[in-house]
């Protein structure tokens, strides 16, 4: 029977945020200059308020959010133009990782897999214009499933879809937390800091 491998995104299948502040990749650091909106500002006033309160558990679409929120920001241009702007910086695809998401798939005895918190919009764009709907399975995000890492209904609803398998699910992410949560929930977590973490995991290396 083959195995479930799952990946979280950000920080691991993309350079960007990391829960790690050294490995920090900001896709906003020209969001002053480029758009006029202070990154700190967006941050608080956006990100840690109803992007992660609402947005990215699936309560509140991200058009709405940004459509309502953007000119208390000081922008007052195209809410689409603006989302399509934080889509494409922040999508530097991490590709030592995606080689050996290839290499697994090869090996044929696994299904991949893509665990993340996300909202609607970035989870299409990841599987569709990055393309990472040719390399993996499926994807479960955050506002599919109404809950995010690492609440126990995300993962019991990857279980659910997943199904058993003779061997537990293999998981790569870079946030303690969510690492911990996977562990209680059967699985076998990784926290993956640099593409070393994967690579040196003895079931992955023996098919590399």
């Amino acid at each position: 029977m083959t195995r479930a491998v799952l990946f979280d995104v950000d920080g691991v299948l993309i350079n960007g945020y990391h829960s790690n502040p050294e490995r920090v990749v900001p896709w906003d650091k020209d969001l002053l200059e480029d758009v006029g909106i202070d990154p700190d500002h967006f941050r608080k006033g956006f990100i840690f308020d109803v992007f992660i309160k609402k947005v990215i558990v699936g309560e509140m679409a991200l058009m709405d959010a940004l459509e309502r929120h953007l000119p208390a920001l000081g922008y007052t241009g195209s809410p689409m133009a603006f989302a399509r702007y934080w889509l494409e910086k922040d999508s530097s695809v991490n590709q030592p990782v995606l080689e050996v998401v290839r290499k697994l798939r090869s090996a044929g005895d696994c299904q991949l897999f893509i665990a993340t918190n996300q909202e609607h919009m970035r989870a299409n764009w990841l599987w569709s214009v990055l393309e990472l709907g040719d390399l993996f399975e499926d994807i479960f995000y955050s506002a599919r499933i109404g809950a995010r890492k690492p609440d126990a209904r995300f993962y019991q609803f990857v279980d659910s879809k997943v199904g058993p398998r003779a061997e537990p699910p293999l998981f790569f992410d870079d946030t303690e937390a969510v690492v911990q949560g996977a562990r209680k929930a059967g699985w076998e977590a990784v926290q993956f800091d640099t593409i070393n973490d994967m690579t040196n995991h003895p079931w992955v290396k023996a098919r590399l």
